[in-house]
């Protein structure tokens, strides 16, 4: 047998009454079959599978310890949303991440860029040093890019964060949520720019002339 953690989503979270749960299935069974196993009815259609955060065919194998995520359609369509993430040493190209959440669909796409400052209190900022566990704030950042989708009809996402030095004046962060309605894409974007500053592992150390601080994420 094979335990597997499901997630669940948007309408289906609200039938199943949690966001998640433990089931229990034959080992190399196939994804489509946990649907069953929930015990909430007959499928609805379009529903996509995501086996550790990976889309995957319904005929997928399970393995013991899989997360499972079973993702709604986005509103409005059966497409699945286009989800962009990086991690960049390099300075952060705004025009061309609005341009890669641009979608014909859409109505409204909220931005969020977030800048170094020059000054915190007293002192003042040379730069900021970006640590990142690169893999997993990779893979956490999709997962929260895929919950806001899937929680608020998004048709685009486009996450990107620097590492390394970022100097006053330059982004450090840049979240775009594309949407049909504009209440849509402001809530993904302010419920994104929280999930990060809670769950990423990312770090930043503030530089001054005359030392350096470590400092959390929603400083």
């Amino acid at each position: 047998m094979a335990t597997v953690d499901v997630r669940l989503f948007a309408g289906l979270r609200e039938r199943a009454g949690t966001g998640r749960a433990s089931v229990e299935v034959e080992a190399g069974s196939p994804v489509a079959a946990i649907w069953d196993l929930l015990g909430l009815g007959e499928c609805p259609p379009g529903i996509a599978y995501a086996v550790n955060r990976a889309y995957v065919e319904p005929d997928h194998p399970l393995a013991d310890g899989d997360e499972v995520a079973l993702i709604p359609p986005v509103s409005g369509g059966s497409d699945a949303p286009r989800i962009g993430v990086r991690l960049s040493p390099d300075p952060l190209d705004i025009a061309d991440l609005h341009a890669r959440a641009n979608d014909p669909r859409a109505g409204a796409q909220a931005a969020f860029t977030g800048t170094v400052r020059n000054r915190t209190g007293e002192q003042d900022v040379l730069r900021l040093e970006y640590e990142a566990y690169e893999e997993m704030a990779v893979d956490e950042l999709t997962r929260i890019a895929a919950q806001a989708a899937a929680d608020h009809g998004l048709v685009a996402v486009e996450i990107a964060h620097r590492t390394g030095t970022v100097l006053p004046g330059e982004a450090s962060v840049v979240i775009v949520s594309t949407a049909r309605h504009r209440p849509a894409a402001l809530a993904a974007t302010q419920w994104i720019i929280e999930q990060l500053k809670a769950s990423v592992p990312i770090w930043k150390r503030e530089v001054y002339a005359d030392g350096s601080v470590w400092v959390g994420q929603g400083s």
